[in-house]
């Protein structure tokens, strides 16, 4: 957001009010300094919180069922739905970045939300139209007296994954904008106000995981029971319903000053080009100390070419301090990549497991395996109440810090976590196989096996306290330790570690089936579950997982915060 109004309209600085409760660095909606008392911190988080919490329902509103569309009113096999779910949600997860460059380099973060969000409301209203005019289809088809195939139209078919795509996309511009914007509400100068900005990261996620739990809950019966049609329908009206809310609070937010100078992909982008340029010249040459610095090599961008007048062509000081706290990143986001790939068994391996286990409650009752992902959103909006008003206090107490640990230390824990999690469901998979040999089972994989499935419950709500302290630790500290301008793209950073994961998820379970499954033998996932062997892998990701976790804490030590 630059000091020019959202209208377009330039105020000069003599027109400017002085004002002693200002917040430096950002203006309000007519591109004056705001009041700290009359903008932003929870009076304006609310509202955006609020758009989240729709966002999400919408979103796993679409996602949480969607193999089962494709299998059921598609006609699709379960190999080609879940390669396309895969596809679409590994797609979705990586859109962020593209959504935050053009919200740092360009519109600005309100400007970036508004649009998504029509683009979101478009996808949402073609998708239901979609499913309304299969539905009509398919009444057709089987009222048909000579009925030969219930196959929807190939256009029908494209107007789907045409609607699902542009779904994709309204979230890629809307996930790292409204979280980055709703932190921007908080003055991290300010102690009170940073204090509140780290607990609003833990509200935002309990905000979150209250939207997809309503998502599991009540639109998955909608989708299952009623109709396809208002199972979409309802996202698209909770999406326009919340863009309105949004537009409520457009006076009581706070925008952050966007300078005249260069994209910051730009700056940064040119310290890398010039440090490479420039790596045969003597460090002797290099204008500033280098003690004990990181990433020195950058340095070289400093150089002032020979024959060029003064300093053109070099690189300032803080353009390169500002490609080092990128570049310190990436060790961080590569070491989280195996907390990636044990989140993505949560919604495919632990659902396989619940399908083969007694899911009856009482005589007519049988609980949906993918509700079981419902635990870990209970387990999250139980514990979040728990970690920020028990946890922080006492943590704060001790260690005299905001925050109470430090983001690294919240990230560490939650991937400690994700271990045990691991070693719980290899444990009580263990216990399924063995159910199965007992019972005469081993080679009837149609049968239930007599296991409840609340076994299961355990694994879930371990996950469920891991995403925690890591996903809404990765949150703020991608955050909090990117330059101001690519906050968005800070945001989009971790998105895309969970994106990354499910495609490293994917190509190595490919990878295991094929070597497993040679001569004829049943692989590790064998299509019967009772001869395939999931508690291997499950100790595979656990192992994997402590050693990314040694990497992690080597790197999380030697990293230098901003």
């Amino acid at each position: 957001m630059s000091v020019s109004t959202i209208t377009g309209t330039d105020v000069s600085e003599a027109e400017i009010p002085l004002l002693n409760d200002s917040v430096d660095g950002f203006v309000d909606h007519r591109g004056r300094p705001v009041n700290r008392s009359e903008t932003g911190r929870w009076r304006s988080a609310i509202f955006i919180i609020g758009v989240e919490v729709a966002e999400r329902f919408a979103y796993y509103g679409i996602s949480s069922n969607l193999i089962t569309y494709l299998t059921g009113p598609l006609g699709q096999s379960t190999a080609s739905a879940a390669e396309n779910v895969n596809t679409w949600s590994g797609v979705a997860s990586l859109l962020p970045l593209l959504g935050a460059f053009v919200a740092d380099s360009y519109l600005g973060r309100y400007r970036t939300i508004i649009i998504a969000s029509l683009l979101y409301i478009l996808g949402l209203g073609l998708l239901t139209l979609s499913a309304v005019l299969n539905s009509l289809s398919s009444s057709n088809c089987q009222s048909a007296a000579n009925n030969t195939s219930c196959s929807p139209p190939l256009l029908q078919v494209i107007l789907f994954f045409f609607s699902l795509y542009l779904v994709a996309v309204g979230q890629g511009g809307h996930k790292p904008c409204v979280q980055a914007f709703g932190a921007d509400q908080f003055d991290a100068q300010d102690p009170e106000e940073c204090k509140a900005k780290s607990s609003f990261f833990n509200w935002w996620y309990f905000g979150l995981c209250s939207g997809a739990l309503a998502a599991f809950v009540i639109l998955s019966y909608i989708q299952d029971n009623l109709n396809w049609g208002v199972g979409f329908g309802i996202p698209c009206i909770t999406m326009a319903v919340a863009l309105a809310i949004f537009l409520l609070g457009t006076k009581t937010y706070r925008y952050t000053i966007k300078g005249r100078e260069k994209s910051p992909f730009v700056r940064i982008g040119r310290v890398f080009v010039k440090a490479v340029w420039n790596w045969r010249t003597a460090p002797s040459r290099i204008a500033i100390e280098e003690e004990a610095q990181q990433f020195r090599f950058l340095n070289r961008a400093l150089l002032v070419p020979d024959g060029s007048k003064k300093d053109e062509g070099a690189c300032s000081v803080s353009e390169v301090e500002e490609a080092k706290a990128v570049l310190r990143l990436v060790p961080i986001w590569a070491a989280c990549l195996g907390y990636a790939i044990v989140f993505a068994q949560t919604s495919t391996l632990f659902t396989e497991q619940g399908v083969t286990m007694d899911r009856s409650i009482g005589s007519s009752f049988t609980i949906p395996a993918a509700s079981l992902q419902s635990f870990i959103g209970l387990s999250i909006v139980f514990f979040i109440p728990i970690y920020d008003r028990v946890f922080v206090p006492i943590a704060r107490a001790l260690t005299r810090k905001p925050s109470g640990i430090t983001m690294l230390q919240r990230i560490g824990t939650g991937m400690f976590l994700s271990i045990i999690s691991m070693v719980v469901a290899a444990l009580i998979e263990r216990k399924r196989l063995q159910t199965a040999e007992e019972y005469g089972l081993v080679d009837q994989p149609k049968e239930t096996v007599p296991m409840s499935v609340w076994w299961l419950v355990p694994q879930y709500l371990l996950f469920g306290i891991a995403d925690v302290f890591t996903i809404v630790g990765l949150q703020e500290f991608f955050y909090d330790q990117v330059p101001n301008e690519l906050r968005s793209v800070g945001l989009s950073l971790y998105l895309s570690i969970l994106g990354i994961g499910s495609f490293l998820s994917s190509f190595l379970i490919s990878i295991i089936e094929k070597v497993t499954s040679g001569d004829g033998d049943d692989g590790w996932f064998s299509d019967n579950l009772n001869r395939a062997h999931l508690d291997y892998f499950y100790w595979l990701l656990a192992g994997l997982s402590a050693v990314e976790l040694v990497s992690y804490l080597y790197f999380a030590k030697s990293y230098i915060y901003n």
